[in-house]
């Protein structure tokens, strides 16, 4: 009896102080999107069209940390005559926790004229780190990662925006906050979002019923004020982002939903 006695009094101290995968990674339940969903997106800058985004969740999961994963790919490109000044060919990457949505790795591959840059991110949850590295473009290897500790359930951008998809508006009102724990380059924040309500907004892909977003951005060069970002998502069960407009110090710019394929759910789309 004794001995039963000192097995469970030891057994519930040791599992007092050890996490479990829930804890690490706890669910976040998901109806929105699925492996396979493709979304077209044009760029503008003021009155010009001067790019063209897409957003692809690849058809097959993929293993990280032994963990299922969406590969996500986002890629912006400028196109005609801006090509020629700007030349802008990015790719922004992350595997996904499809249980937690936290992302296990991110990596942008930046080609903007004659700048480049190669980083990798990868998220150790379990640890509560993260390491950055980037490419040498000159030795083609890269350089002596860096380290950084990292809260629970810490997103990447993409992460963050997939992340949003999946959020219970019906029980949320005009303007209370949402806090996305996130890290970027060298920094870790707590974005706040304000939920704005609803609006009809019109596309190049149709016209949607959708809900209102608005980041609270902090002090920066590029960004004018911090409500400086609107982001439209479509109120149905895909909460696909339909519309971003930008007010930025040297003008405004803007991104549009064009087409869509692969959506889980039927899409509210107003004829």
């Amino acid at each position: 009896m004794r001995l039963l006695g000192l097995s469970a009094f030891l057994f519930i101290i040791l599992t007092a102080f050890t996490q479990s995968d829930n804890d690490i990674y706890p669910y976040v339940p998901n109806n929105s999107f699925g492996k396979g969903e493709v979304l077209e997106y044009k760029m503008s800058y003021g009155i010009f069209n001067i790019g063209k985004g897409r957003t692809v969740i690849h058809d097959t999961y993929h293993k990280m940390n032994d963990r299922h994963c969406f590969k996500v790919d986002v890629y912006g490109k400028t196109t005609g005559m801006v090509d020629w000044v700007a030349d802008v060919d990015d790719q922004w990457g992350a595997y996904i926790d499809t249980i937690a949505l936290v992302p296990h790795m991110s990596y942008r591959k930046i080609r903007e004229g004659k700048y480049k840059k190669d980083e990798v991110v990868s998220f150790n949850h379990e640890k509560g780190k993260i390491e950055a590295k980037v490419l040498n473009q000159k030795t083609g290897q890269y350089k002596e990662p860096k380290s950084y500790d990292a809260p629970p359930q810490v997103r990447d951008l993409i992460a963050g925006f997939m992340y949003m998809r999946t959020q219970d508006f019906s029980k949320v009102k005009v303007n209370d906050t949402i806090v996305v724990k996130g890290f970027f380059e060298d920094t870790l924040y707590e974005l706040k979002i304000l939920y704005k309500g609803k609006e009809t907004v019109k596309t190049k892909a149709g016209k949607f019923n959708a809900i209102v977003l608005k980041p609270l951005m902090p002090d920066n060069k590029m960004f004018s004020g911090e409500n400086s970002i609107t982001a439209w998502f479509s109120d149905d069960k895909n909460r696909i982002p339909i519309k971003i407009s930008a007010n930025m110090f040297i003008g405004s710019a803007g991104v549009e939903l064009t087409s869509y394929s692969g959506l889980r759910n039927p899409i509210n789309r107003i004829k």
